[in-house]
């Protein structure tokens, strides 16, 4: 099970780690999964791709109600803007789902942001001038 991720929840957090550059992803979500490691590569089971993960500090305790671990992972769907730079007509041609931020934002123990970037509109004020 996922959720949104709080500042309270990644108190634990010891490191960022990114499978691929993010230099040209405008968004990433985000989601604060319960896994069972405190590092390494977590099990991705969602449709498109994993894009990162957190790591944990050596002592983080295991979450009292079901022994699990809660990890950051950052991901993209198949139908997410970044995965179809040829569609500018596609669902997030403007803004971006509530779980994405910029990945220019996200820090070990920080949430990351919406910006102007990740919500697109950037391109539109540039397209209107």
């Amino acid at each position: 099970m996922s959720a949104i991720p709080r500042e309270g929840d990644l108190a634990q957090e010891a490191e960022v780690v990114w499978l691929e550059s993010t230099e040209d992803l405008d968004y990433v979500r985000q989601a604060l999964d319960k896994v069972t490691t405190r590092r390494g590569k977590p099990r991705y089971e969602r449709d498109g791709r994993l894009v990162g993960y957190t790591n944990l500090a050596p002592t983080a305790p295991r979450l009292p109600d079901s022994g699990l671990f809660p990890r950051r992972t950052f991901y993209l769907l198949p139908h997410d803007r970044p995965n179809r730079p040829d569609d500018p007509d596609g669902p997030y041609a403007v803004g971006s789902p509530l779980e994405a931020v910029d990945p220019r934002t996200i820090d070990v123990g920080k949430t990351g942001a919406k910006t102007a970037r990740s919500q697109a509109t950037a391109q539109i004020q540039a397209a209107s001038t």
